[in-house]
């Protein structure tokens, strides 16, 4: 492919007394710290050419030695010159190869108005070591595809639109069926049910009792229907695999076949905890053809490492069945008070903080909605409605203030070397006594 040529190699630096140790030798960079905490530069490569609307792949290799934390003190990014609506700029992204080298590598798309880049290969925050940059590489390539929009139905039926007593699966069955038909005669991509939809309120028998497999009779009716109408559906059931049986959200694809099941991690305290269920360990990523997707259940969404976890497993949507969140309910005993301002809050932080898009569908209908990844309300159900639809936007394209894409800083700014706490098995957070806190500043290396 076409290539872009280099037109001009230069130094950058923070300030004077911040500047790393430079050196070029042939095709190579070298920067190296100055010993002082402060360092921080390195340079700048500048490209002319580039056309409007034109894909790049820029790549640039780098080998670090006796740099501190490498995928913490190095950074590559391209920034666009000349771009008609002001900085705009983007990460490459590193991947460390099993020799230790890094390769940061990003297909890149030229703004309006740009008229070429400057490629910064930047050093900071090590007292010691080098790193040696290669000349980044720029070459044409094919622009990917946008991801298609997708269009979301979330079913629930109205808040007193259920008529009981409910004792079986298919008394659910034949309450939520004609919904998803109804919902489905508008063609979405995808519809979703509340959590256990299958087992809603069948309080006389235990969920180890109630458990059916993904391919049961009982699942049977709405693999169909995703397969008669060509689209996604999660169903949520009470799961059972062997001895064992699951909170469970399971995705039926197009051809009525299993695409995915997510087991709700998290189980709520004061009951699911103690009933017999299993609790899931994993959270998983289903990679399809409306993008990719990942669910959380209910509890999940107090523990805000779950959201976190599908964004970093890849997810474009979280997918959350729910019945309620503790946090948007009275905060002193008594009678359950559902509070729309905490719940939009939760909602639309798990938006914001992981840069996915949000499909809350719960059971109590008031609540149910669809957030994006700023964190803007696209369709909310104040339980009025059998089901509300919402159009998901995979490639918005949100820019923060100073030029760089929403998902690039959420990403990239993390320093996961320094989050061994989150993980750490005996660590309780501030219940823990004040005399023991102390030793857990150090947990985090």
């Amino acid at each position: 492919m076409p290539q872009l040529t280099a037109t001009a190699v230069e130094p950058w630096q923070a300030h004077p007394k911040a500047a790393p140790t430079l050196e070029r030798r042939g095709g190579a960079l070298i920067t190296a710290a100055n010993g002082t905490r402060a360092c921080v530069g390195g340079w700048n490569v500048l490209y002319d050419g580039s056309q409007p609307g034109a894909t790049y792949r820029v790549a640039c290799d780098v080998r670090a030695t006796d740099v501190h934390e490498p995928l913490d003190s190095l950074r590559c990014f391209v920034e666009w010159h000349g771009a008609d609506e002001g900085r705009h700029w983007e990460y490459l992204l590193p991947d460390v190869g099993d020799d230790g080298a890094i390769a940061f590598t990003r297909l890149v798309t030229a703004p309006q108005g740009a008229t070429g880049f400057t490629v910064r290969m930047l050093f900071r925050w090590s007292t010691t070591g080098s790193v040696t940059w290669q000349t980044p590489r720029v070459e044409t390539a094919a622009r990917p595809e946008p991801a298609p929009p997708v269009s979301a139905a979330l079913v629930t039926g109205k808040v007193w639109g259920r008529k009981g007593p409910f004792r079986t699966a298919q008394d659910n069955t034949d309450f939520y069926l004609p919904l998803c038909e109804a919902a489905a005669a508008e063609k979405p991509d995808l519809i979703v049910l509340p959590e256990i939809a299958l087992h809603w309120n069948i309080d006389d028998e235990s969920p180890i009792d109630l458990g059916v497999a993904t391919d049961a009779p009982e699942t049977a009716p709405f693999s169909a229907l995703a397969k008669k109408h060509g689209l996604f559906l999660l169903l949520g059931l009470y799961e059972r695999d062997g001895d064992a049986v699951f909170n469970s959200a399971v995705l039926y694809g197009p051809d009525g076949d299993v695409a995915g099941v997510y087991r709700k991690v998290h189980l709520a305290v004061g009951g699911e905890d103690e009933n017999g269920l299993l609790a899931g360990d994993e959270f998983p990523l289903f990679d399809t053809d409306i993008g990719r997707i990942g669910c959380n259940i209910c509890m999940d969404s107090s523990a805000a490492e779950s959201a976190r976890m599908a964004g970093i497993n890849g997810a474009d949507m979280l997918l959350l069945p729910i019945m309620g969140d503790h946090r948007a309910d009275r905060w002193s005993v008594g009678s359950p008070q559902f509070s729309e301002d905490r719940w939009k809050a939760i909602m639309r932080t798990h938006a914001m903080d992981t840069q996915l898009s949000m499909v809350v569908v719960r059971n109590e209908v008031q609540g149910t909605c669809v957030i994006d990844r700023k964190g803007e309300i696209l369709a909310w159900n104040e339980g009025d409605r059998d089901f509300i639809i919402a159009t998901l936007d995979l490639d918005d394209g949100y820019r923060t203030w100073n030029g760089a894409c929403f998902r690039d800083v959420n990403w990239m700014q993390r320093r996961p070397h320094l989050y061994g706490a989150s993980t750490e098995p005996t660590n309780v957070g501030n219940m823990a006594p004040t005399s023991t806190l102390s030793g857990r500043r150090d947990m985090s290396r």
